[in-house]
């Protein structure tokens, strides 16, 4: 009986040490990726200092009206994702895509991610930059909410507002932060230390599953679908963007407490989800109207989530729409 013992605890020795092994080699495995990364990620645009960070803008076209495009939630190479709308914009217009501070090629930051804050990083960023107005403003998903707040904060600055299946503030105030629990969570933060996470994006599969409301970036190049693979292995997870989720319903209140009818036209682009919209979120997108008495909500038929990875050309007619107006 005590020879079974003593081999009992041999072998748990053995595996807790095969098991420390794997971890060690999973955490160095994470660290050198890192390093890789950034060194892949090499901005495609300009780095400016902002707020005593650095705040990537790629910009591109000409004209006299600046489009400027913001990234929804979780979008980590805002560059890469606006791709094939930009590339319609551009003969047309004068563009300018930004990433917030967690996001594509910027840095993170160590300050609150209050929409006021995310707003004035914008404003500043748009003039140490050099971006003359008037802007037509382009808010994708969570993006609604820092447009709107701009606008709110700089109306004479802006000509219109586009957005691409965005949220209204009414909506977004309802919002809980299970979301940010869950990704900040002990277990999502060990499969990320732990190479785990990036092991998996090695997966065609799985990269396919992860773009799936994204068309597969079908529309997009293939070194590109790769800095976009790589961004997301840079930054996903991180501070920012966990603070930006719990700070969801809290910035969409300030949002609706400073509620006035926008002077401006407002254009509501929503994605029927590919047959499977909710009737929530549909009513939500057509009340949406409210905020501008010179508004439109449009139903763009077979696209998902990121409708300009699917439709950039309907996308495109309705911001150059606002431009021209």
């Amino acid at each position: 009986m005590k020879k079974w013992r003593k081999r009992l605890v041999k072998f748990l020795i053995f595996d807790l040490a095969i098991v420390l092994l794997l971890l060690g080699t999973g955490v160095i495995y994470q660290q050198v990726g890192v390093r890789q990364d950034a060194k892949t990620l090499v901005p495609p645009g300009k780095l400016y200092e902002v707020h005593g960070d650095n705040m990537h803008l790629y910009t591109g076209g000409e004209g006299d009206v600046t489009v400027v495009l913001a990234s929804g939630w979780g979008t980590a190479n805002p560059y890469v994702d606006y791709y094939p709308l930009y590339e319609k914009l551009a003969p047309n217009t004068k563009f300018a895509v930004y990433d917030r501070f967690g996001y594509g090629y910027s840095d993170q930051t160590d300050k609150k991610r209050d929409v006021d804050t995310i707003a004035e990083e914008l404003h500043e960023l748009l003039q140490v930059s050099g971006q003359k107005p008037p802007y037509v403003l382009v808010g994708h998903s969570l993006g609604s909410l820092e447009t709107i707040r701009f606008a709110q904060k700089y109306p004479d600055l802006v000509k219109g507002i586009v957005m691409i299946d965005g949220g209204s503030p009414e909506y977004y105030s309802n919002d809980d932060d299970s979301l940010a629990d869950t990704i900040g969570g002990f277990a999502n933060k060990f499969r990320i230390q732990t190479g785990l996470f990036r092991l998996s994006m090695q997966s065609d599969m799985v990269v396919e599953t992860s773009n799936a409301n994204r068309n597969e970036l079908k529309l997009v190049p293939d070194d590109l679908k790769k800095l976009d693979t790589t961004a997301l292995l840079h930054n996903y997870g991180n501070v920012n963007t966990l603070d930006e989720l719990r700070e969801i319903a809290a910035n969409a209140k300030v949002v609706v407490d400073h509620k006035q009818t926008l002077p401006f036209p407002l254009t509501i682009l929503t994605a029927d989800y590919l047959g499977a919209s909710e009737p929530e979120w549909d009513k939500s997108q057509v009340e949406f109207k409210s905020w501008s008495d010179d508004s439109k909500q449009v139903t763009i038929k077979d696209t998902d989530h990121y409708i300009h990875q699917y439709r950039p050309d309907l996308v495109a007619d309705e911001i150059l729409a606002l431009v021209k107006k």
